[in-house]
Protein backbone atom coordinates (compact mmCIF):
# COMPACT_ATOMS: atom_id res chain seq x y z
CA UNK A 1 0.00 0.00 0.00
CA UNK A 2 1.66 3.50 -0.88
CA UNK A 3 0.12 6.12 0.97
CA UNK A 4 0.04 10.17 -0.26
CA UNK A 5 -1.40 13.84 0.99
CA UNK A 6 -3.18 16.22 -1.24
CA UNK A 7 -0.92 19.37 -1.42
CA UNK A 8 -3.75 21.55 -3.52
CA UNK A 9 -7.50 21.08 -4.73
CA UNK A 10 -7.33 18.36 -7.74
CA UNK A 11 -8.86 15.13 -8.90
CA UNK A 12 -8.12 11.73 -8.50
CA UNK A 13 -7.12 11.01 -11.75
CA UNK A 14 -5.12 14.01 -11.84
CA UNK A 15 -3.33 13.44 -8.87
CA UNK A 16 -2.45 10.07 -9.36
CA UNK A 17 -1.08 11.13 -12.54
CA UNK A 18 0.86 13.33 -11.61
CA UNK A 19 2.33 11.76 -7.94
CA UNK A 20 2.18 7.78 -8.65
CA UNK A 21 3.48 6.42 -11.64
CA UNK A 22 2.49 2.85 -10.70
CA UNK A 23 -0.93 3.73 -9.90
CA UNK A 24 -1.47 6.04 -12.98
CA UNK A 25 -0.64 3.12 -14.75
CA UNK A 26 -3.42 0.88 -13.52
CA UNK A 27 -5.73 2.97 -12.71
CA UNK A 28 -8.50 2.27 -14.45
CA UNK A 29 -8.27 -1.65 -12.41
CA UNK A 30 -7.45 -0.27 -9.36
CA UNK A 31 -10.65 1.72 -9.34
CA UNK A 32 -12.62 -1.38 -10.84
CA UNK A 33 -11.90 -3.71 -7.61
CA UNK A 34 -11.92 -0.78 -5.45
CA UNK A 35 -8.54 -0.71 -4.42
CA UNK A 36 -8.03 3.24 -4.29
CA UNK A 37 -9.18 4.79 -0.77
CA UNK A 38 -9.82 8.43 0.02
CA UNK A 39 -9.54 9.30 3.79
CA UNK A 40 -10.06 5.18 4.01
CA UNK A 41 -12.87 5.54 1.85
CA UNK A 42 -13.18 3.05 -1.31
CA UNK A 43 -13.67 4.35 -4.52
CA UNK A 44 -14.58 3.31 -7.89
CA UNK A 45 -14.47 6.91 -9.53
CA UNK A 46 -12.87 9.75 -10.24
CA UNK A 47 -13.35 11.97 -7.23
CA UNK A 48 -12.53 15.38 -6.59
CA UNK A 49 -10.01 16.16 -4.16
CA UNK A 50 -9.36 18.35 -1.50
CA UNK A 51 -5.99 20.01 0.33
CA UNK A 52 -5.05 17.29 3.38
CA UNK A 53 -7.06 14.47 2.09
CA UNK A 54 -4.99 11.51 1.99
CA UNK A 55 -4.97 8.40 -1.22
CA UNK A 56 -4.05 5.26 -0.39
CA UNK A 57 -3.34 2.55 -3.22
CA UNK A 58 -3.55 -1.04 -3.09
CA UNK A 59 -1.42 -2.44 -6.33
CA UNK A 60 0.01 -5.33 -6.07
CA UNK A 61 3.16 -6.45 -6.01
CA UNK A 62 3.34 -7.40 -9.61
CA UNK A 63 1.49 -4.00 -10.28
CA UNK A 64 3.96 -2.29 -8.14
CA UNK A 65 7.08 -3.66 -9.77
CA UNK A 66 6.74 -1.96 -12.90
CA UNK A 67 9.44 0.40 -13.55
CA UNK A 68 8.34 4.17 -14.05
CA UNK A 69 12.10 4.75 -15.30
CA UNK A 70 15.66 3.47 -16.09
CA UNK A 71 19.25 4.87 -14.59
CA UNK A 72 21.10 6.27 -17.05
CA UNK A 73 23.48 7.80 -15.66
CA UNK A 74 24.23 10.04 -12.06
CA UNK A 75 27.20 11.86 -10.23
CA UNK A 76 26.97 14.63 -7.49
CA UNK A 77 25.29 16.90 -9.89
CA UNK A 78 22.99 15.78 -12.62
CA UNK A 79 20.74 12.24 -12.68
CA UNK A 80 19.35 11.29 -16.14
CA UNK A 81 16.60 8.73 -16.71
CA UNK A 82 14.98 6.86 -18.86
CA UNK A 83 11.38 7.59 -18.55
CA UNK A 84 8.85 5.02 -19.60
CA UNK A 85 5.69 5.85 -21.89
CA UNK A 86 2.58 6.34 -19.81
CA UNK A 87 4.58 8.78 -16.75
CA UNK A 88 3.93 11.82 -16.72
CA UNK A 89 7.20 13.39 -16.06
CA UNK A 90 5.48 15.47 -12.65
CA UNK A 91 4.99 11.81 -11.77
CA UNK A 92 8.98 11.17 -12.19
CA UNK A 93 9.66 14.00 -10.42
CA UNK A 94 7.71 13.16 -7.31
CA UNK A 95 9.01 10.03 -7.18
CA UNK A 96 12.89 10.72 -7.93
CA UNK A 97 12.49 13.85 -5.09
CA UNK A 98 10.67 11.61 -2.25
CA UNK A 99 14.47 9.85 -1.97
CA UNK A 100 16.42 12.02 -2.85
CA UNK A 101 17.26 16.17 -3.63
CA UNK A 102 16.08 16.74 -6.95
CA UNK A 103 15.36 19.71 -9.45
CA UNK A 104 12.67 19.58 -11.96
CA UNK A 105 14.49 20.92 -15.61
CA UNK A 106 11.94 19.97 -18.52
CA UNK A 107 9.30 17.99 -19.43
CA UNK A 108 8.46 14.94 -21.91
CA UNK A 109 4.76 13.86 -23.02
CA UNK A 110 3.02 11.11 -21.00
CA UNK A 111 3.73 9.18 -23.95
CA UNK A 112 6.98 9.87 -24.57
CA UNK A 113 9.39 7.72 -23.79
CA UNK A 114 13.62 8.74 -23.21
CA UNK A 115 15.59 10.83 -22.02
CA UNK A 116 14.97 13.46 -19.10
CA UNK A 117 17.58 14.98 -16.78
CA UNK A 118 17.54 16.27 -13.16
CA UNK A 119 19.61 18.79 -11.30
CA UNK A 120 20.83 17.43 -7.65
CA UNK A 121 21.66 20.64 -6.23
CA UNK A 122 20.67 24.65 -6.70
CA UNK A 123 23.93 25.59 -8.64
CA UNK A 124 23.32 22.23 -11.29
CA UNK A 125 19.52 24.08 -11.38
CA UNK A 126 20.41 26.97 -12.28
CA UNK A 127 23.37 26.01 -14.74
CA UNK A 128 20.83 23.05 -16.74
CA UNK A 129 17.95 25.75 -16.42
CA UNK A 130 20.04 28.25 -18.02
CA UNK A 131 21.12 25.94 -20.80
CA UNK A 132 17.66 24.59 -21.85
CA UNK A 133 17.10 28.45 -22.19
CA UNK A 134 19.62 29.41 -24.43
CA UNK A 135 18.97 26.20 -26.23
CA UNK A 136 22.69 24.71 -25.43
CA UNK A 137 21.51 21.32 -24.67
CA UNK A 138 20.67 19.40 -27.93
CA UNK A 139 17.16 16.94 -28.14
CA UNK A 140 17.07 14.77 -30.67
CA UNK A 141 14.18 12.11 -30.83
CA UNK A 142 13.74 9.15 -33.17
CA UNK A 143 10.15 8.97 -34.05
CA UNK A 144 7.79 7.19 -36.53
CA UNK A 145 5.67 8.42 -38.73
CA UNK A 146 3.26 8.05 -41.48
CA UNK A 147 2.94 10.08 -44.89
CA UNK A 148 5.58 10.91 -47.30
CA UNK A 149 8.10 13.77 -46.87
CA UNK A 150 8.89 15.16 -50.02
CA UNK A 151 13.06 14.96 -48.77
CA UNK A 152 14.82 13.11 -47.20
CA UNK A 153 15.75 16.04 -44.68
CA UNK A 154 14.94 19.56 -43.87
CA UNK A 155 14.05 22.38 -41.84
CA UNK A 156 10.53 22.91 -40.78
CA UNK A 157 9.43 26.23 -39.67
CA UNK A 158 5.83 27.12 -38.54
CA UNK A 159 3.86 29.01 -35.85
CA UNK A 160 2.37 27.21 -32.73
CA UNK A 161 -0.66 28.55 -31.05
CA UNK A 162 -1.40 26.82 -27.26
CA UNK A 163 -5.08 25.78 -26.47
CA UNK A 164 -5.09 25.55 -23.26
CA UNK A 165 -8.58 24.45 -22.82
CA UNK A 166 -8.41 21.87 -24.75
CA UNK A 167 -5.12 20.74 -23.41
CA UNK A 168 -4.03 20.74 -27.46
CA UNK A 169 -1.71 23.24 -29.68
CA UNK A 170 -2.18 24.62 -33.07
CA UNK A 171 0.25 25.02 -35.48
CA UNK A 172 -0.04 27.28 -38.94
CA UNK A 173 2.11 29.35 -41.12
CA UNK A 174 0.57 32.39 -40.25
CA UNK A 175 3.18 34.32 -38.01
CA UNK A 176 0.20 36.04 -36.15
CA UNK A 177 -0.72 32.56 -35.14
CA UNK A 178 1.73 32.25 -32.08
CA UNK A 179 5.32 31.48 -31.20
CA UNK A 180 8.18 30.81 -33.91
CA UNK A 181 8.62 26.96 -34.18
CA UNK A 182 11.71 24.94 -35.69
CA UNK A 183 11.66 21.41 -36.09
CA UNK A 184 14.36 19.93 -38.31
CA UNK A 185 13.83 16.55 -39.45
CA UNK A 186 16.19 13.62 -41.45
CA UNK A 187 14.75 10.10 -42.67
CA UNK A 188 16.87 7.11 -41.05
CA UNK A 189 14.78 5.08 -43.04
CA UNK A 190 11.43 3.84 -44.95
CA UNK A 191 9.93 0.54 -44.15
CA UNK A 192 6.64 -1.61 -44.28
CA UNK A 193 5.00 2.52 -45.35
CA UNK A 194 6.31 4.11 -42.89
CA UNK A 195 9.24 6.27 -42.09
CA UNK A 196 11.57 6.40 -39.44
CA UNK A 197 12.96 10.04 -38.58
CA UNK A 198 15.54 11.59 -36.46
CA UNK A 199 14.03 14.70 -35.43
CA UNK A 200 16.35 17.71 -33.58
CA UNK A 201 14.24 20.35 -31.76
CA UNK A 202 15.44 24.18 -32.17
CA UNK A 203 12.79 25.16 -30.34
CA UNK A 204 11.20 23.63 -27.52
CA UNK A 205 7.05 24.15 -27.48
CA UNK A 206 4.48 22.00 -26.27
CA UNK A 207 3.78 19.27 -28.42
CA UNK A 208 6.39 20.90 -31.33
CA UNK A 209 6.99 17.45 -32.73
CA UNK A 210 4.06 15.36 -32.99
CA UNK A 211 2.04 19.12 -34.02
CA UNK A 212 4.55 20.28 -36.65
CA UNK A 213 4.70 16.61 -38.15
CA UNK A 214 1.36 16.49 -38.44
CA UNK A 215 0.73 19.72 -40.02
CA UNK A 216 3.01 18.98 -42.86
CA UNK A 217 1.03 15.96 -43.14
CA UNK A 218 3.44 12.90 -41.70
CA UNK A 219 1.97 12.66 -38.31
CA UNK A 220 3.44 10.35 -35.66
CA UNK A 221 2.26 7.03 -35.56
CA UNK A 222 0.13 5.63 -32.56
CA UNK A 223 -0.25 9.73 -31.54
CA UNK A 224 -4.14 9.60 -30.50
CA UNK A 225 -4.10 13.88 -30.48
CA UNK A 226 -2.32 14.52 -33.45
CA UNK A 227 -2.35 11.65 -35.18
CA UNK A 228 -4.18 9.39 -37.87
CA UNK A 229 -7.02 7.19 -36.62
CA UNK A 230 -7.04 4.78 -39.48
CA UNK A 231 -3.57 4.65 -39.31
CA UNK A 232 -3.00 3.71 -35.75
CA UNK A 233 -5.25 1.50 -36.10
CA UNK A 234 -4.12 -0.35 -38.77
CA UNK A 235 -0.73 -1.00 -36.86
CA UNK A 236 -2.37 -1.09 -33.20
CA UNK A 237 -1.06 1.79 -32.09
CA UNK A 238 -2.20 3.60 -29.11
CA UNK A 239 0.72 6.03 -28.31
CA UNK A 240 3.05 7.62 -30.07
CA UNK A 241 5.78 6.27 -31.46
CA UNK A 242 8.18 8.89 -30.13
CA UNK A 243 11.73 8.94 -28.15
CA UNK A 244 13.67 11.04 -26.76
CA UNK A 245 16.88 9.43 -27.68
CA UNK A 246 20.05 11.61 -27.18
CA UNK A 247 20.61 14.69 -25.01
CA UNK A 248 24.02 16.38 -25.77
CA UNK A 249 25.47 19.06 -22.97
CA UNK A 250 27.13 22.25 -24.47
CA UNK A 251 27.90 23.49 -20.42
CA UNK A 252 29.75 25.83 -18.42
CA UNK A 253 30.18 26.93 -15.19
CA UNK A 254 30.05 24.09 -12.71
CA UNK A 255 29.11 21.53 -15.06
CA UNK A 256 32.09 22.61 -17.29
CA UNK A 257 33.00 18.94 -16.74
CA UNK A 258 30.28 17.71 -18.84
CA UNK A 259 30.48 19.97 -21.87
CA UNK A 260 30.33 17.98 -25.09
CA UNK A 261 29.00 14.80 -22.99
CA UNK A 262 26.21 12.79 -24.81
CA UNK A 263 23.54 10.63 -23.11
CA UNK A 264 21.99 7.91 -24.75
CA UNK A 265 18.02 6.11 -24.10
CA UNK A 266 18.07 2.79 -24.57
CA UNK A 267 14.47 2.91 -26.26
CA UNK A 268 14.30 2.42 -29.87
CA UNK A 269 11.01 3.45 -32.30
CA UNK A 270 9.45 0.09 -33.33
Amino acid sequence: MKEFTVESPSNLKTFTDNTYPQGSFYFNALLKKKDIRVNGVKVDKNVALQKGDTVAYYTTPLQEAKPAFYPVFEDENILVVDKESGVNAEALFFTLSTNKECYFIHRLDRNTQGLMIFAKNKISEAELLQAFKDRSIDKIYHAVCIGQFKKEKGILEAYLKKDAHASSVQVSQNSKDGVKIITEYRLLKREKGLNYLEVTLHTGKTHQIRAHLAHVGCPILGDTKYGDATANRQYNRTRQCLVAKRLVLHTSGALAYLNGREFLSNFNCK
